[in-house]
């Protein structure tokens, strides 16, 4: 089929794919608006520094070194040993597995920085869980580590806007789906249509060539 064929069959048919539009969009704005539980996110920020010692100069291997504890200090923060502590002390009673969902470590870039979120339904819970994370796995490393080398930049403040649901992502989302189904349906619409509107067809179906045709008239 010829590219004005396929436009011809969208203009055709335009009409279910405006009314997916408007029914996918309106779920999604409702649903975001109204079903969809407010998640906010809290966070600190750590820094890995050279351990306390008599040496005040900072050298670039001292650098280097931290950098790379970043990443195993990272994981450390994650460990059931970090929040099994955590669920004990704030006494949330939720497995590991779980509070491990709510919470994410990672490094800033090429940095020492290391950022600890937590994201739940309620932002004082959140920033509580987040600083006693911080709190906990400072403590552990000192214990595991036997060094005092991290400590925190900015402890988390409790969020003022949620992070969750993102109602223009979701509409977006929705909007796209719908323009994709809509245009399945009205080509499957198509595709199961075998009557004969044009001469073009006569001859595509048939093999039969159109003598002439009588012309649709008023009355």
């Amino acid at each position: 089929m010829e590219l004005r064929e396929y436009l011809f069959i969208i203009k055709k048919r335009l009409w279910i794919i405006i009314l997916f539009i408007i029914i996918a969009v309106l779920i999604s704005a409702f649903v975001s608006a109204f079903v969809l539980d407010r998640v906010y996110e809290a966070y600190t920020t750590l820094m890995v520094v050279k351990e306390k010692s008599d040496q005040s100069s900072l050298e670039y291997n001292d650098i280097l070194l931290n950098q790379r504890l970043v990443k195993t200090y990272s994981e450390v923060a994650k460990s059931n040993r970090v929040l099994s502590r955590v669920d004990e002390e704030l006494g949330l009673d939720i497995p590991t597995d779980r509070l491990a969902e709510l919470i994410n470590v990672e490094s800033v870039a090429d940095t020492e920085v290391i950022k600890i979120s937590a994201e739940h339904t309620q932002p004082q819970l959140a920033v509580d869980i987040t600083n006693k994370v911080a709190e906990v796995f400072m403590e552990e490393i000192v214990k595991l580590m036997k060094m005092e080398n991290v400590q925190v930049i900015d402890e988390a403040r409790v969020p003022v806007a949620p992070v969750k649901p993102r109602t223009s992502l979701n509409i977006a989302i929705a909007f796209v789906v719908a323009i994709m189904a809509g245009l399945g349906l009205v080509f499957l619409l198509e595709y199961l249509d075998n009557t004969i509107k044009t001469p073009e067809d006569v001859e595509r179906h048939l093999g039969l060539p159109t003598l002439g045709n009588i012309p649709l008239m008023d009355e």
